[in-house]
């Protein structure tokens, strides 16, 4: 059953990365009385477990937001829509995950894995650590957005600090001394002459009459080829400006790369519960929770709860229709995985 109350207190709950233990503790105190054994890991994670011995299938729901907890975090509902920032990433996924438990007989060798640090530098800490400790047969990660696919290709990522220092000066006393805003820009220039790297944050510099003394950028590239994740990192160690400005960089996120084969057993279970519900047998391309799956040669697959639109916008907004559907599909194939 579909509880579109719920779904609003439960998003309007502040879960910025790295601070997300309120939200952990209610989803604790949400699932006390309901069958299954529940405890945090290292990370930080809730996970929730039936039966003991190997684990068959991890079923993982990010609980963190990409918006600051400052952020005012109403929702309203609108026709068949209901709106609110972080309402469908990932609210609606951990919700939906929550109520397909509560009415299916969960198999033993099944545990789902709240987890933490999913978004941005977060770097997926928390599916990093949960799959590591329980070394799942299978993964299934769970967004709330995307019911019109299934994503078997994970888009890997390294990200990286650029940082450019120097003696700095006053623009024209102490004019011909380097600046550390221009070589930064140049490298910048450099990096993304081949349209594949974006520069996703660039701070630094004082006064507009002021040589700049230090400057910094935050660069990502991605890529469905690990071998070209690596050559970036390489071409970022190979960086280097003259003296007297210096150069530091440090690689502040690295997401793995994989593909799962369309003709594997997990993909083709989800596929035949798809075609059941006249959902669109499409694959597409993501960076999800599965991502730290596929760096452990585990196969995994990402499915969506729900049609929406505007992620990591305060104006997200899901269809409510669609989440009967996206429920069902997840219960169906919570089914299968017994």
């Amino acid at each position: 059953m579909i509880d579109v109350d719920e779904l609003a207190r439960f998003a309007a709950i502040p879960a910025a990365t790295g601070a997300e233990e309120a939200r952990v503790a209610w989803l604790e105190q949400r699932l006390a009385r309901v069958p299954g054994n529940r405890r945090r890991d290292a990370a930080g994670n809730l996970i929730w477990s039936f039966g003991d011995g190997p684990v068959d299938l991890l079923v993982m729901a990010h609980v963190d937001t990409v918006f600051p907890n400052d952020t005012e975090l109403t929702f309203t509902p609108d026709g068949d829509a209901l709106i609110g920032p972080g309402v469908g990433d990932n609210a609606t996924a951990v919700m939906a995950t929550v109520w397909a438990l509560e009415r299916a007989q969960p198999p033993p060798g099944l545990v789902v894995a709240f987890t933490v640090g999913e978004e941005g530098l977060g770097n997926l800490r928390g599916a990093r650590q949960a799959c590591a400790d329980l070394r799942p047969a299978r993964v299934l990660a769970v967004e709330g957005h995307g019911l019109d696919h299934v994503v078997i290709e994970h888009v890997g990522s390294v990200r990286a600090r650029i940082a450019v220092s120097g003696p700095g000066g006053h623009s024209w006393r102490d004019r011909g001394t380097p600046s550390a805003v221009h070589e930064l820009i140049a490298l910048g220039a450099a990096l993304v002459s081949d349209g594949a790297v974006n520069i996703g944050r660039v701070s630094g510099g004082g006064a507009v009459n002021a040589i700049a003394s230090e400057a910094e950028m935050l660069v990502e590239l991605r890529s469905l080829d690990d071998a070209e994740l690596g050559g970036f990192e390489e071409r970022l160690a190979s960086l280097s400006v003259a003296e007297p400005l210096r150069l530091e960089y440090e690689i502040v996120g690295r997401r793995g790369a994989g593909r799962l084969d369309p003709e594997h057993p997990l993909v083709r279970s989800v596929m035949e519960v798809r075609r059941s519900l006249g959902l669109a047998e499409t694959f597409a391309a993501g960076s999800t929770d599965a991502n730290a799956a596929a760096a452990l040669g585990i196969p995994a697959v990402c499915i969506g709860c729900a049609d929406g639109a505007g992620m990591h916008t305060v104006r997200e907004r899901i269809d409510v229709r669609s989440l009967e559907t996206g429920l069902a599909q997840l219960e169906a194939v919570l089914a299968r995985a017994g």
